[in-house]
């Protein structure tokens, strides 16, 4: 476990709050351009247009508190992922076909209710069935 207490996010200063509006203003900007050069330029050039304007506001974002608070999330998840223990084929394949199993026999019993039930009510009780 990680005994780290958590931090509270930092607002900032008002030069983030400037940096996260120009990121903003990339990203729609990025949209617009692809809109806006449909008729002009291929296809692919306006999405790399787009996806570059995401990239830089991505970038501009990654100097702010929210973007050092968010990379420091990235890092940390990367390390507790390699904390994981994965499952081997053989586990993999037992569990996946004890599921199948499970799942079959609950339909079946399912469909028995089902059955039981529509032969009480519909044929015994309201005489519809004949």
């Amino acid at each position: 476990m990680n005994a780290k207490v958590e931090k509270a996010v930092t607002t900032g200063n008002g030069l983030d709050i400037v940096k996260l509006v120009l990121a903003v203003a990339l990203v729609v900007a990025g949209i617009v351009a692809y809109y806006y050069f449909a008729d002009e330029w291929n296809g692919w050039v306006r999405f790399g247009v787009m996806v570059g304007a995401v990239i830089a506001a991505l970038a501009v974002t990654s100097f702010t508190a929210l973007g050092r608070s968010g990379r420091e999330y990235l890092t940390e998840s990367q390390f507790e992922l390699r904390k994981v223990v994965w499952p081997t084929r053989d586990e993999t394949l037992r569990t996946t076909l004890v599921i199948i199993v499970v799942v079959i026999i609950l339909s079946l019993l399912l469909g028995l209710i089902d059955l039981t039930l529509k032969w009480l009510v519909l044929d015994n009780l309201l005489k519809l069935g004949r």
